[in-house]
This record gives structure tokens, C-alpha cells and sequence, in this order.
């Protein structure tokens, strides 16, 4: 794919958009049935492919991948024509007799969707849902590095939609840059924030709109008061940092224990990972792999660095790309592994004294916000306390990840986590514009607003300021 093509391809959407034909909500709810279809039709060829790209189980990629997507869709489905109705407002005795306005929920157009490796198909056709909700075109960049993942979905879409309502572009970071270097009217980019940077220097030069999902430049945190049921604790964090080998944007990056319990919590993390994955992961058939050998290699130099802390797992395959879920203690937050986004197995456990835990907040929250916060302790008020003062994208109280799954509520960070939000109702606001349109009236309008006004001891003065409260 050359830039002269993807122009042709861009200059297409711009003239089916231009038909109108994408504004019909019963053309949408189409469309969506449509993917849903698909994705359904092509449900095992896509766990096939994320086995091959990622190493994932068929039973893990239905359940992080295609199920999200399908459940996802049919929320946007049941709820569409809700959302995109027009709003009706008074417009105030000011604007007398206009006294009707309405708030049209617009497309923006021609949109671009670049997703990551991760997971590929459910932060692929989870945003485009919302893009096709709000009646927009749509080019997705797919990942190269989940190349067997992208060529599944790019014979879907090809299956399923013209080229000129919605394309698959596969293909590097060159390519990437060929796709930002058209006008599109909406980018939605999920990555890491160094890219989303670049994604958003690309997009200024058109003043073109960017949602951005990134993973959080210092990482997410989890914190475990000494009150907390750790084992409960254990068996969660272990389920999720197995899940994709740690490669999550709302995964758990580094642990704050209360010293108080640190060691018997530790204990209880190795059980619960040896019960859920064998004592050597890397030889469990439904345990993931790092998906490059560069993340690979980045993975096993940490752990070499802070060996010294080594106290779990600590071995992998250079072969596969597997490494076994790896706890380093006792950490300092200060230290470079505590300081940046892992996507690995690494669990870096900090202590400390329970008494200190304003200090633990207050460091967390001098760092770049993070995707997700989790809390572990019996004491829901100070944790209810905590979650309503914090800034981050969304988290748990005595769970991990699972909010990510609940229907009608928004997904996604803040600052270097991420921009915008989406999901359900939420996906429907990101991918249109709000437009408001005032009914004006022939007759009977009042003179308040023009020329003589005579001054504030004047009647319209006074009529004005009555009306302005």
C-alpha cells in the first residue's frame, strides 16, 4: 500500500459520505448486524489467528477478544436510535418567539481508526462499532506486529463492506504515517503515549479531532492495605497479569503492599499463579507470548537488572517468546521499572507501612495518570474516598479489569492515559459532533437585541438584564 492509494482510498469514503447515505440510523443498525455477522462467521479464524500471533488459547480470545466485540455491537444496536435522536431545548425568553432549539448528533466523516497487537480484534471492531454508530466512513490501520490477526480481519471487512464505506490498511509504522498524512475528519489511535504524541503532531497540521486510548506513561497501580483478604487479592492479580502475558493497557504495572503483610501476600501470589498455570508457565500451552522478540528481550533485561530482587519466575524462551510471570521485592517506587509502562509478566511489588498510605497516594498521583487503579482492603469508605480524589481512567475496588466490561458506562484515560472516551453510548458521543440549531420565528420577535438601546436607563436595558439570570 502506497500513499497514492490510500489517497484514492480516502478521496472514496469522502464521496460515499458525501451521498448521505451513512446519516440513515437504519443504514447503520445494518451495517452493525452486518459486522456482528461477520465476526460471528469468522469467530474461529480469528482465535486461530491471535494462537498464532499471540500464543492466546481459543478460549482466552474468545473471551477478551470476539466476545467483547459481539457484546459491544449489540449494545451499540439496542441502544442507537436512542442516542442519535435530536434533543429539543427551550431557548429561553431571550431569544423570544424562537423559543426551539435542537441539538443534532452529526458524523464527522471519514474517519481513522489505528488499533494495537494486543487485542487486536476487540480494539479494532469495538471502536469501529462506535465509528459506524455515529454514521461515519472508516479506514482502519491494523497492527503489522499481529499480521496474522490483521489478515483475517482485513478478508472480513473486505467481505463484509464496499472499500469505500470501510477498508482494512495493514502494514508498518511507514504506512501508519502515510494514512496520518491524509485529511481525515476523526482519529481514534490506541498505543503508547510516545506515538499518541506523534499521532496528534500529524493531526494538528488539519486541526483534525484525535481520541487517543494509551496505556499510561508511569504505568497503572494497585495498592493492598494490610486489611485486605490476599488471597482473594492473589488469585485476581495472578488472572490478570497471565492474561495476554501482562500485554494490557489496564494492567496491573506495579503493586504497592503494606509491609505488614507483604511477605504472606507474596507467598499467596506465587500459589495462585502455579494453580492457575503449572509451576513453569512457559510450558502451559494456554499461556501467551510476548509478541516480539524485541518485547521479549526487553522483558528479560529488566528482570536481569533487578536480579538482586528476584523472588518468582525470572526464566523464559527466547524461542517462543514466553516468560514466566516474574515478582521482584522488595522495589522502591523510585526505581526505573516503577517508573514506566511494562506490558510484560514483571510485577514489581513496593512496600509500605500502612500508616503511610497518604504518601503512597500522593506519589501516585505526582506521576502521569494512569489507565486503571485497583484497591484491596475491608475499608470500602476510605477506598470510595480514594477513588472519587485520584485521577485515572477507571479501575476496581477489590477486583481488577472487569470494569472494562460493563455495559453504558465510559472507557479510557486522561492526560497521558488517553483522550476522549468511548464505549456503548459513550463510543456513539466520540464519533459525532453535537450540533445545535436554533428554529427562528417570522413574527413577533421583539426588538431588545438591535439598535437604539438608549442607555441602561433605558426599557430594553432593563427588560435584558431581567431576562439574563
Amino acid at each position: 500500500m502506497n500513499k497514492t492509494q490510500i489517497a484514492k482510498i480516502c478521496e472514496a469514503q469522502r464521496a460515499f459520505f458525501a451521498t448521505g447515505k451513512t446519516l440513515d440510523v437504519n443504514f447503520r443498525i445494518v451495517q452493525l448486524k452486518r459486522l456482528r455477522e461477520f465476526i460471528k462467521r469468522y469467530e474461529n479464524q480469528l482465535e486461530a489467528a491471535m494462537k498464532k500471533d499471540l500464543c492466546k488459547s481459543e478460549v482466552e480470545g474468545f473471551l477478551c477478544d470476539v466476545g467483547p466485540s459481539i457484546m459491544e455491537i449489540t449494545e451499540t444496536i439496542k441502544g442507537l436510535k436512542k442516542w442519535a435522536r435530536s434533543e429539543t431545548h427551550f431557548s429561553g425568553l431571550l431569544c423570544w418567539p424562537s423559543v426551539v432549539t435542537k441539538v443534532h448528533k452529526m458524523p464527522y466523516g471519514n474517519c481513522l481508526i489505528i488499533s494495537p497487537f494486543n487485542f487486536p480484534v476487540l480494539l479494532t471492531f469495538g471502536v469501529l462499532a462506535a465509528c459506524i454508530s455515529g454514521g461515519n466512513t472508516a479506514v482502519l490501520k491494523c497492527s503489522s506486529k499481529s499480521s496474522e490477526s490483521t489478515k483475517v480481519m482485513k478478508k472480513l471487512i473486505r467481505d463484509a463492506f464496499p472499500q469505500k464505506y470501510i477498508t482494512v490498511i495493514d502494514g508498518g509504522h511507514d504506512v501508519a504515517d502515510m494514512c496520518l498524512d491524509q485529511r481525515f475528519d476523526k482519529i481514534f489511535y490506541t498505543g503508547s503515549p510516545k506515538v499518541g504524541v506523534h499521532v496528534m503532531q500529524k493531526a494538528a497540521k488539519n486541526l483534525t479531532p484525535v481520541a487517543l486510548e494509551l496505556g499510561g506513561e508511569t504505568g497503572n497501580w494497585c495498592v493492598i492495605r494490610k486489611d485486605a483478604n490476599l488471597k482473594d487479592a492473589a488469585r485476581k492479580i495472578a488472572f490478570f497479569k497471565a492474561c495476554n502475558s501482562g500485554q494490557i493497557c489496564i494492567n496491573i504495572n506495579q503493586i504497592a503492599v503494606a509491609r505488614e503483610v507483604a511477605e504472606p501476600f507474596i507467598e499467596e501470589l506465587k500459589k495462585a499463579f502455579e494453580k492457575q498455570l503449572g509451576p513453569n508457565a512457559i510450558q502451559n500451552d494456554e499461556y501467551p507470548k510476548l509478541i516480539t522478540k524485541a518485547a521479549y528481550d526487553k522483558c528479560d533485561n529488566w528482570v536481569k537488572k533487578y536480579k538482586s530482587k528476584l523472588v518468582y519466575g525470572g526464566q523464559g524462551d527466547g524461542k517462543t517468546h514466553k516468560y514466566n510471570p516474574t515478582i521482584l521485592y522488595p522495589m522502591s517506587a523510585d526505581d526505573d521499572i516503577c517508573k514506566q509502562e511494562l506490558f510484560n509478566p514483571i510485577l514489581p511489588i513496593v512496600p509500605f507501612a500502612d500508616n503511610q498510605i497518604d504518601k503512597v497516594l500522593k506519589m501516585i498521583a505526582s506521576r502521569e495518570h494512569g489507565l486503571a487503579l485497583y484497591l484491596f482492603t475491608s475499608d470500602i469508605a476510605w477506598a470510595k474516598r480514594v477513588m472519587k480524589t485520584q485521577q485515572f481512567g477507571g479501575g476496581c475496588i477489590n477486583e481488577v479489569c472487569i470494569h472494562l466490561m460493563v455495559k453504558g458506562v465510559p472507557f479510557n484515560g486522561t492526560g497521558h492515559s488517553g483522550i476522549g472516551a468511548y464505549h456503548g453510548e459513550w463510543g456513539f458521543r466520540e464519533f459525532t459532533h453535537p450540533t445545535t440549531v436554533l428554529m427562528g420565528k417570522k413574527y413577533f420577535n421583539l426588538p431588545l437585541r438591535e439598535h437604539p438601546y438608549n442607555g441602561k436607563n433605558g426599557i430594553k436595558y432593563k427588560m435584558i438584564k431581567s431576562m439574563m439570570r
